[in-house]
């Protein structure tokens, strides 16, 4: 059985030492109640929640699974998981974020990342309810109409309905243009939805008494291709004038799917047999409304990376502790027991080391793109506004698709750190492995991550954020060039900046005639930015550790993890540089 403690003192570091989010909240309109007092007392009872209701579930949510009944077409979910939902729904943290006039709490976004941290390092299956219903709801929020927020929205703040996303179809996965949902107007105003869409998280469940499914789907006179897509509401149960659930909709489960992990959370084929449902949006505009709900997404999914990353490195650090295996080379460390423990053996140190190297720099990471968001959102200055719009973009598939990247090397190494007892069922460390095999390919896999980063926010956008991102990077090290303590990071990340502007510069040029490269580049173009932003926030909480009041031994593990990534996770950018350089002709056409 694994443990879990919610690593509140290093949230706090990120927030408030790091990237001075205090600072930032209460600047903001609206943001005056925001204080550290606030948010630490968030941090606190969402760590309760994490510890003592989610994280009992995780390991029987994942051997119990999910139970589909056919008679019915409805889902059981596994023991443990209702009353779960009820006592996060009786807390509020279903519109932790939200809007007051819905029924919110209007907490920065920032928070709602930090929550959403501790909620799925608790239970990741069980956290994909309440997140599916969160972009639910920014899409209705910002294209829906006042009585569509009303009927639909105010019901999943208030933690009574749930949401989901209805997007992919069997012949449509990441290529939207291609889905054949139709939607047939009707006499009343509503449309007629018909079609199958699969790989539904939440499609179906019993944690709630509605589910509002957001569904793509196409009018009759529709253009072809992503031109054609307009967005619907579909409730599971027709809504009463009163609000209340009332008749069943013509939208079921036709199946759960049998998935490597993540076996809690119930993920459907939905079959849409003339449902009724309402447009959301303007017709053929159906994909403005699903990016607003896949940037919030797939920020979130990078959330998750981090938080099975975390849960894995406390139980594998845990571990090493414990367990008694060898001695160490230089003599032994504990002769008075029959052998030292696994933390004298310095490739055991290399894989802790690197779990911590990533925990720690994701989460400054996702924390900084959440905080782009509050910016962007309730900034008073309109160029501070678009500033950060455009920094978060950039670091959308950043944050994403590395972050979930580095959580496949993390839970692999600390499966490792306990050799085959991590591969045993009852130690937990195998779950890590299986749920986290997902989160590279949900929500755009890391070649669309990839994709998007160099093809999108670098050639299409001019690199606008990234130029901003390049800016405070320079600035930083410009302030610090001269701090003896930040000298080792300070030089080589200038260095590594520096070569990344002038790639990017060389990858343009090359793209521009062969189009053909900026395929060729991108993945590793993607892991080459995450390598140096992750450098970036290594530097400044090294900085932040030596400015605060924190004590000697914060500092030195600060300084020695920093100076781990530095000297043996960094250097991997000159491997993805050649890789770049290599070109499209070192990958040729398969028969």
């Amino acid at each position: 059985m694994t443990i879990y403690k919610a690593p509140l003192d290093d949230q706090r570091f990120a927030l408030f030492d790091v990237l001075g989010a205090e600072a930032v909240l209460t600047r903001l309109q609206g943001g005056e109640g925001h204080t550290r007092d606030l948010l630490d007392a968030v941090l606190e009872e969402a760590a309760r929640l994490s510890e003592q209701v989610l994280a009992p579930t995780n390991e029987s949510g994942d051997a119990e699974g999910c139970r589909y009944d056919k008679e019915t077409r409805t889902v059981a979910t596994p023991k443990g998981f209702k009353e779960a939902f009820k006592a996060f729904a009786e807390g509020g943290w279903a519109g932790l974020t939200m809007p007051e006039k819905f029924g919110g709490q209007a907490l920065p976004a920032v928070m709602g990342t930090a929550t959403t941290e501790l909620f799925q390092s608790g239970n990741l299956a069980w956290s994909l309810y309440p997140l599916l219903s969160e972009g639910a709801c920014h899409a209705m929020e910002l294209h829906g109409t006042e009585e569509q927020q009303h009927v639909y929205l105010k019901p999943i703040v208030e933690g009574r309905w749930t949401g989901t996303m209805c997007l992919t179809e069997p012949q449509a996965g990441s290529d939207l243009g291609l889905l054949k949902t139709r939607a047939e107007p009707a006499a009343d105003g509503s449309y007629r939805i018909t079609g199958t869409k699969i790989f539904i998280s939440a499609g179906e469940h019993d944690l709630a008494e509605n589910i509002v499914h957001l569904v793509l789907a196409r009018l009759p006179d529709a253009p072809a291709g992503s031109r054609g897509i307009s967005m619907f509401i579909v409730p599971k149960f027709k809504v009463n004038a009163d609000g209340s659930p009332g008749e069943r909709n013509a939208a079921s489960a036709g199946a759960i799917e049998h998935k490597m992990g993540l076996h809690g959370c119930s993920t459907c084929v939905m079959n849409f047999d003339g449902a009724e449902g309402y447009l959301i949006g303007q017709p053929n505009k159906g994909l403005a409304a699903m990016f607003t709900m896949m940037n919030a997404a797939r920020l979130a999914v990078g959330v998750q990376g981090l938080a099975l990353s975390e849960r894995a490195y406390q139980n594998s650090l845990n571990y090493a502790r414990e367990r008694l295996q060898g001695r160490a080379l230089s003599g032994p460390r504990l002769p008075d027991k029959p052998a030292d423990n696994l933390l004298v053996h310095p490739d055991v140190r290399r894989m802790l080391l690197t779990q911590r190297a990533f925990v720690e720099g994701s989460r400054l990471i996702v924390l900084y793109a959440a905080l782009q968001t509050d910016l962007e959102a309730r900034a008073a200055d309109p160029a501070e506004r678009q500033r950060a719009g455009e920094l978060l973009a950039f670091l959308i598939p950043i944050a994403k698709g590395v972050v979930t990247e580095l959580a496949q090397e993390c839970t692999k190494e600390a499966l490792q750190v306990y050799g085959g007892h991590g591969y045993i069922g009852e130690n937990g460390m195998e779950q890590f492995v299986r749920d986290a095999r997902i989160i590279t390919l949900y929500e755009g896999t890391t070649g669309i991550q990839a994709a998007d980063l160099l093809g999108r926010k670098i050639l299409q956008l001019k690199g606008v954020g990234f130029r901003h991102f390049l800016d405070e990077i320079g600035a930083f090290c410009q302030a610090h060039g001269q701090d003896e303590a930040l000298r080792p990071f300070v030089g080589p990340l200038a260095a590594a900046a520096r070569q990344w502007g002038e790639l990017t510069q060389q990858l343009a040029q090359r793209v521009q005639a062969n189009p053909e490269e900026l395929g060729a580049a991108a993945n590793d173009y993607l892991y080459y930015s995450g390598y140096v932003t992750l450098a970036y926030f290594w530097a400044r909480s090294v900085a932040a550790a030596e400015a605060g009041g924190r004590g000697a031994a914060f500092k030195q593990a600060k300084r020695d993890a920093a100076t781990f990534y530095f000297a043996r996770i960094l250097p991997r950018i000159h491997a993805h540089k050649a890789g770049i350089e290599a070109g499209v002709a070192t990958l040729p056409e398969i028969a």
